[in-house]
C-alpha cells in the first residue's frame, strides 16, 4: 500500500504548505484560507460558501487530493473508495454559534453540528460510495489512522481518502492523503504519516 498524494497545511507552526502529486499549485503560506486554496485550483462548486470552516477545509484538502489531469481515483469502482477523517474540535465552532442562537434555531447551521458532515460533502462531490468513518482523538494519530485505513483496504477497499482536519478559532490543521493498493509513492505507515504531518518528508 502506498501514500500516492498528499497535502499539509496549517498555522500552528511556521511550516510551509507540503503538497505532493499533481496539480502543482502554488499555495500562499502566509494568508492561506479554504477560500484561497479553491481558488488556486479554480474549483466551481457554488455549495462551497455554505459550508463551515471544518467542512471547507477538509472538501478543499480533497479536492486538492482529487484534481489534476490524471485523476486518482480514475479506474476505481467508487463502491469502493472509502473516507476517513479525524479530528479533534471537530464542529464545536459550529455547535458555538448554534448554541448562541438557539432562541431561533438555523437550519443553516444545525447541518453542520455533526463534525462527520465534512466525510458526507466529500462523498457527494466526488461520488465515493465506500464505507466512512469519522474519529476524534486529541492530536495527529498515525498509528490509529494506519491501523484503521490498513484495515478498509485489507477488507477490500481500493482507496482511501484519509487524514486530519482540525480547526477552531482561527487556528487550522489539515494533513490529508490519498492511499491505494498501486501506484507511485511513498510507503503506507505510521512513520512516514507521521512524518508528512511533522514536516520531515516534503
Amino acid at each position: 500500500m502506498v501514500i500516492n498524494h498528499w497535502i499539509s497545511v496549517n498555522n500552528l507552526t511556521e511550516q510551509r504548505p507540503v503538497c505532493s502529486g499533481s496539480p502543482a499549485i502554488q499555495l500562499p503560506a502566509d494568508t492561506l484560507t479554504p477560500e484561497a486554496l479553491y481558488s488556486a485550483l479554480h474549483s466551481s462548486y457554488p455549495k462551497f460558501y455554505k459550508m463551515d470552516r471544518l467542512c471547507k477545509w477538509a472538501w478543499a484538502g480533497a479536492e486538492y487530493l482529487c484534481s489534476g489531469n490524471t485523476l486518482p481515483y480514475e479506474g476505481y469502482d467508487k463502491n469502493n473508495i472509502a473516507v476517513c477523517l479525524s479530528t479533534s474540535y471537530g464542529c464545536i465552532d459550529v455547535d458555538k454559534k448554534y448554541l448562541d442562537g438557539i432562541a431561533v434555531p438555523s437550519p443553516a447551521l444545525f447541518v453542520y453540528t455533526l463534525p462527520n458532515i465534512m466525510l458526507g460533502e466529500i462523498c457527494i462531490r466526488h461520488g465515493f460510495k465506500g464505507e466512512q468513518a469519522c474519529m476524534v482523538s486529541d492530536t495527529f494519530d498515525a498509528e490509529e489512522l494506519f491501523f484503521t485505513v490498513n484495515g478498509l483496504l485489507q477488507r477490500g477497499m481500493g482507496a482511501c481518502l484519509c487524514g486530519w482536519v482540525d480547526v477552531f478559532d482561527e487556528r487550522y490543521d489539515v494533513c490529508m492523503f490519498w492511499v491505494s493498493k498501486k501506484g507511485a509513492g511513498l510507503k503506507f505507515s505510521p512513520a512516514i504519516l507521521q512524518g508528512i504531518y511533522a514536516g520531515r518528508i516534503k
